[in-house]
């Protein structure tokens, strides 16, 4: 007997909440054994991974969640957290899974230094993890005849892909985003970790 598409929906928002715990468990070691500085003689590997999960995956999909979630949630509440679930998602929850999310990397961003890593490496993570995401989403569908998110319910194939795509584009979009605000608050940091890395090269 398969699950209840409830319960898909909760694994599902489960999976996007371990990713932020996951990094911010990883932050706190780095913080306690690792370092943050610009650019260390010899950069911890603890550290290398914060880098690249914050800007691949805590970042972007945190973003995205927060954003998507919201902003279907103003236009219809139906499409994407039925009022049937409001017994099992009370409001402080509701915000805890996709307000409190962007406001504590937010907080992270502005607070701890990291370095981007090469975007070939960052876009290849995130989009596998995304397209992961949504093959995921297509499994539970064909196990219970329900979609996870109700607005898949209003959508035909053909606009369904085109929502796909705007999606993929919007994360990959808020990548940049980050890359690029990481890099306005942390400019200084920045510039002598890339000259740092010029002078090792030669």
């Amino acid at each position: 007997m398969w699950f209840s598409s409830d319960f898909y929906l909760n694994i599902s928002l489960l999976l996007l909440q371990i990713i932020q715990t996951v990094y911010f468990t990883i932050a706190l070691m780095n913080d306690l054994f690792g370092n943050n500085e610009p650019t260390p003689s010899e950069k911890p590997l603890i550290r290398r991974i914060k880098d690249i999960m914050f800007s691949a995956l805590a970042f972007p999909v945190a973003m995205f969640v927060g954003i998507t979630f919201w902003g279907i949630y103003a236009i219809d509440r139906e499409l994407i957290l039925p009022r049937s679930l409001d017994p099992y998602f009370p409001t402080w929850l509701n915000h805890v899974l996709h307000t409190n999310i962007m406001v504590f990397i937010l907080i992270d961003l502005i607070t701890s230094f990291r370095m981007y890593p090469r975007k070939k490496i960052g876009f290849s993570i995130l989009c596998t993890f995304m397209l992961s995401y949504m093959v995921w989403i297509h499994i539970i569908y064909f196990k219970t005849g329900s979609w996870v998110y109700p607005i898949l319910n209003v959508l035909n194939w053909p606009v369904r892909i085109i929502f796909y795509v705007i999606c993929l584009g919007l994360v990959c979009s808020l990548y940049n985003v980050g890359e690029r605000l990481n890099r306005y608050v942390w400019y200084k940091e920045v510039e002598q970790t890339v000259k740092s890395g010029k002078k090792k090269a030669k």
